[in-house]
C-alpha cells in the first residue's frame, strides 16, 4: 500500500482514468459490432455511414491517451478493408 500523499493521489488518478479509457474503449467496441452487424446483414448504406461515425469516434479516443494513433490506424484500415470487401 502507498505511504505518501503523493502516492495515494496517483492511485485515486489512475482508478479514474482507467474508468474513463475503459468507458471509451466499449464504446468504441460496440460501434464496431454495429458495424460488422450492418456488414453481415448486407446493408451497403448503413454500414457506410457506421464506417464514417467509426473512424471518427476511434480518431477521438486515439486522440487522448486511451488508444496509440498507430492502432486506431490498423483497426480504421481492417474496417475499410471490410467494407470495401462487402461492396465488390
Amino acid at each position: 500500500m502507498a505511504h505518501s500523499l503523493s502516492a495515494k493521489k496517483r492511485i485515486r488518478q489512475n482508478i479514474k482514468s482507467r474508468m474513463i479509457n475503459r468507458g471509451r474503449k466499449s464504446a468504441v467496441k460496440a460501434q464496431i459490432k454495429k458495424f460488422e452487424d450492418a456488414i453481415a446483414s448486407g446493408q451497403a448504406d448503413v454500414a457506410k455511414t457506421q464506417f464514417t461515425a467509426l473512424t471518427k469516434s476511434i480518431d477521438q479516443v486515439a486522440a487522448t491517451s486511451t488508444m496509440h494513433k498507430n492502432t486506431a490506424s490498423r483497426m480504421k484500415s481492417r474496417l475499410a478493408k471490410k467494407l470495401n470487401a462487402m461492396k465488390a
